[in-house]
This record gives C-alpha cells, sequence and structure tokens, in this order.
C-alpha cells in the first residue's frame, strides 16, 4: 500500500489476537468509549475525521472486520454475520468497554447491534447512519450483479467493480476525493486476495430464511425493542440508493423515540458528503 493516505490516517495502530488472526482497530483519546463499526467495502478509515476531532474529549475505538482495512484478510475463513459480531464482541470484552456509545454505517449496524443484543449493559447510547439490523429483501441490481457466481468473484475481487465503483457512486459530488483520501479507501483493498471479505460481505446478504446469516440478523431484529429507552440517533444521507429513506423509516417505526437528522444532499458516504454536520450532530448527541 502507498503512504499517501496516511496524511489522513495519523493514528497508531493497535492488534487483537483472534485465534491467529490479527483485528486492527484504533483507540484514540480518553474517557468514555465511542465505538465506531464500519460496513463493506469501507474500514476505519471512514471514520478517521470523526476519531480526530471527537478523541480530545472521548475514548474513540474504531475496528476494521477481519479481511478489512489493516486487519488480516484470510482466505479461508468464515466471513459470516455472526463471525463478525463476535469478534466486536471480543474486543469488547478484552478492552472492558463500558457506556458505550455506538456509531455503525452500512454493514456495521447488524454488526455492531449484533453485540448491542448480546452485551446490553455495556451500550449507552447508538448512533446509526445509513444502515440496517433486520432483514430486507429489497437488494440494488448492481449489487445482486456482484453475487452471480464466478461473474460476481471476477468483478467483484478481478476487476474491483465493488470498492472502486463506491469511489463514483457512494458520494453525492465526486469533488470530495482528494488523492489521499482516495488512496485512503483502496489501499487495503489492492489485489485480488485483499478483496476477499469484499465479496464475502456481498454474498453474505440473507434475503431469505436459507440463508445462513439470516437467523442472527432476524435475532437482532426480534431484540431492538429492548433499546427503547435507549437514546438513539439515526443520520441519514437521503440520497443513498442502497440504504435508501426506506430503512430509515423502518428505524423510525421500530424507535419512534429516536431523533432523526436527514441530510437531504448527502449520499451513502454521508461522512464524505458532509462531515462537519456528521461531526456536530454526533457530538452532541454523545455530550447530553
Amino acid at each position: 500500500m502507498t503512504d499517501i493516505w496516511r496524511e489522513e490516517y495519523p493514528f497508531e495502530s493497535h492488534f487483537l489476537d483472534l485465534d491467529g488472526y490479527q483485528y486492527h482497530y484504533l483507540d484514540e483519546g480518553e474517557g468514555t468509549p465511542i465505538l465506531f463499526v464500519h460496513g463493506n467495502p469501507t474500514w476505519s478509515f471512514a471514520f478517521r475525521k470523526l476519531v480526530s476531532s471527537l478523541s480530545d474529549e472521548y475514548r474513540c475505538i474504531a475496528v476494521d472486520h477481519i479481511g478489512c482495512g489493516l486487519s488480516d484478510k484470510p482466505q479461508d475463513y468464515e466471513y459470516r454475520l455472526a463471525k463478525h459480531i463476535g469478534n466486536l464482541c471480543r474486543l469488547i470484552e478484552e478492552l472492558d468497554l463500558d457506556h458505550i456509545t455506538l456509531v455503525a454505517h452500512d454493514w456495521g449496524g447488524a454488526i455492531g447491534m449484533g453485540a448491542a443484543v448480546r452485551m446490553s449493559a455495556r451500550f449507552s447510547k447508538i448512533v446509526l447512519m445509513n444502515t440496517a439490523a433486520f432483514p430486507s429483501t429489497f437488494i440494488p441490481k448492481r449489487i445482486a450483479a456482484c453475487r452471480i457466481p464466478l461473474l460476481g468473484a471476477l468483478g467483484v475481487r478481478g476487476l474491483n467493480l465493488f470498492a472502486g465503483a463506491a469511489i463514483t457512486q457512494a458520494v453525492a459530488d465526486r469533488r470530495v476525493w482528494t488523492p489521499a483520501t482516495k488512496a485512503g479507501y483502496l489501499a487495503p483493498y489492492n489485489n485480488w486476495a485483499n478483496r476477499v471479505a469484499v465479496h464475502r460481505f456481498v454474498q453474505d446478504i440473507p434475503r431469505d430464511e436459507s440463508h445462513p446469516s439470516y437467523a442472527t440478523l432476524q435475532e437482532i431484529a426480534d431484540n431492538l425493542d429492548q433499546f427503547e429507552d435507549t437514546p438513539i440517533k439515526l443520520i441519514w444521507g437521503m440520497r443513498d440508493w442502497c440504504f435508501h429513506p426506506g430503512f430509515l423509516r423502518e428505524f423510525q417505526e421500530r424507535w419512534p423515540h429516536a431523533e432523526t437528522v436527514v441530510l437531504d444532499h448527502a449520499h451513502h458516504y454521508l461522512f464524505e458528503d458532509d462531515p462537519q454536520r456528521c461531526l456536530d450532530e454526533t457530538r452532541q448527541f454523545v455530550s447530553n
């Protein structure tokens, strides 16, 4: 990987050994913990601006799922929702985190809420951004194409048509991309082997009960009502074609008490389209 992205990611790396695999995470600042959980095809780099700004008051932990970011990328691994949740729970236990504010995006919503369901006593607040934590039959055609046997692997792992395409399709204004920012999103996924988890995350989307991860996701959904008294903020990029406003409405129906912030101009990578608003809203929420 080239180092130009380090300009925007000047953090010390930490690693947790997970049965021989190295699980990378950031641990910046001191105080009440904020746990950042990314989705696909991003990594902790996506939260760099939030971590940089919030670590002056809070302890900011941002993980890289196995197969992602600076974590190990084994080729033969159980890349399933339950495994990612279990890994996150092990980190929470290892660091003995308590009074956690969860900040999650994309697949990080299911993974983060999966940990919150299992370890609810350790979580105090929840911030979700363009994500889901319940089954859905919706899947964009461009993502469904990436699940086609053989063709999907060629596109995602061979031609980089998922991580690479997100650079142009997940923001409202491509002018947000500096050379360092673009390099940061793509650096960990620079060849066939290193894009293994990007493809496996796509394959792990459970559309029906026959899928191995469906029961895990349904269990999370069935337990969302236990957070009806937990402070929750939903920050949503309304131009997202993947986790579109319909997902936001389902969260609002499940959690009528949740505070909602809509960013009408923002796309899926809302923290790139409007990083200041994402920061301000998160800081205000955590400080109350």
